[in-house]
């Protein structure tokens, strides 16, 4: 069975200007002159051909993948040939219909130990999606802070409003090509990166004020006894440290790795960093977002465990926002990405009254990074 998550949501009308950095309210604490640098999910004109990725099955039959190996190939082909595949007009309305076709590359469960996000278990490996609506996501490789991560992930849609609710994807390879040609691209390829987690203790919190409250350890891991957190975090190649400040106790995790990997399909190595593990991927969160920086649950910084300047944050943003697009969801859509390959995040969004948005996920099976390699650029 394969992990699988669902979610509700919406989002915003598309934004089509370039990206910019807004000053952060007078309220909030955090150290000047902080600015919070805000994504713009621009796509005019759309970076990467969908006729490429897009498979139209109006005329299909998908009552099942036995029947329709055809359908099967061509999506293995599609996939195969860019690492993006949607299905559109597909007829389906229920979520197994769609698991059925999101397998057709997404084959082996994978179950979400170790996870950053504070997603909860809905049933056997299902999982709620854990990011408030309102908070913008930043383009991101799922699960790329941990030595096993997905080669896969697919996504499919039960509801979503007309012309919003969109799923944003950005294509790596040419965002690699672009970071490399910068001094940017070339100190993150000399210095690798650390990706450092704050993770709250949920018995200390569970009478508390949650709003302020990210991931607890015991939700992350999956246990509730700390003897049983260092053996599964050594698998996931993470170093961990308690911290205990009175009756509170906090587990700091860190991943030092290449900011890029090497894809054995192209024999090249592809950016497999962005700014959503570091503490701006809290900049509109609510709760979280009044939070110091230097307490907020996440942080990426290089592996020499300097931090990043604000100006490397705006152009790891502005690199990735040239390059996406959405994925502009209908009921029955299915849609299959390559992790290497491709990225994804959304803006923030509201449902209106009487509208839904309504995704089904599955993380695929999960691959050894092993970092860049020499002579593979």
């Amino acid at each position: 069975m394969q992990a699988l998550r669902k979610f509700t949501s919406s989002a915003t009308q598309n934004v089509q200007e370039s990206a910019t950095v807004v000053m952060m309210q007078a309220n909030t604490p955090k150290p000047e002159p902080y600015k919070v640098i805000k994504p713009v999910f621009q796509w005019s004109p759309e970076p990467f051909p969908k006729e490429r990725f897009t498979i139209d099955c109006s005329n299909k039959d998908l009552s099942s993948k036995a029947t329709n190996q055809d359908l099967v190939k061509q999506i293995r082909d599609t996939y195969e040939d860019c690492g993006l595949v949607h299905l559109t007009n597909t007829g389906l309305n229920c979520h197994q219909q769609m698991r059925e076709w999101a397998t057709a590359i997404v084959e082996k469960r994978v179950e979400y130990k170790g996870g950053a996000n504070p997603r909860k278990e809905i049933s056997k490996n299902v999982y709620d999606v854990g990011a408030p609506n309102s908070a913008w996501l930043h383009y991101h490789h799922e699960m790329a802070y941990l030595s096993k991560s997905p080669k896969h992930i697919s996504l499919w849609c039960k509801h979503c409003p007309e012309d919003k609710g969109y799923t944003y994807v950005c294509d790596n390879l040419q965002v690699t090509e672009a970071v490399l040609d910068t001094p940017f691209g070339q100190k993150l390829k000399e210095k690798n990166v650390c990706y450092v987690r704050n993770l709250t203790d949920k018995e200390y919190h569970k009478d508390k004020d949650q709003s302020m409250i990210y991931n607890h350890w015991q939700d992350s891991f999956m246990v509730d006894d700390p003897d049983l957190v260092e053996p599964i975090a050594t698998e996931k190649g993470l170093k961990i440290e308690w911290e205990v400040r009175g009756k509170n106790r906090f587990l700091k995790t860190k991943y030092y790795v290449s900011a890029y990997e090497y894809f054995p399909l192209l024999d090249k190595n592809l950016l497999y960093s962005s700014v959503a593990d570091d503490y701006m991927w809290f900049d509109s969160w609510p709760g979280i977002d009044t939070v110091s920086v230097d307490d907020r649950p996440l942080r990426l910084t290089y592996g020499d465990d300097t931090d990043l300047t604000q100006e490397e944050r705006q152009e790891y943003v502005d690199i990735h926002d040239r390059f996406g697009f959405p994925i502009k969801w209908k009921q029955g859509d299915v849609g299959i990405m390559c992790n290497y390959r491709w990225l994804h995040g959304r803006p923030g969004f509201e449902i209106a009254p009487g509208e839904k948005r309504e995704l089904g996920v599955l993380i695929g099976e999960t691959f050894d990074r092993i970092g860049h390699v020499d002579g593979k650029w």
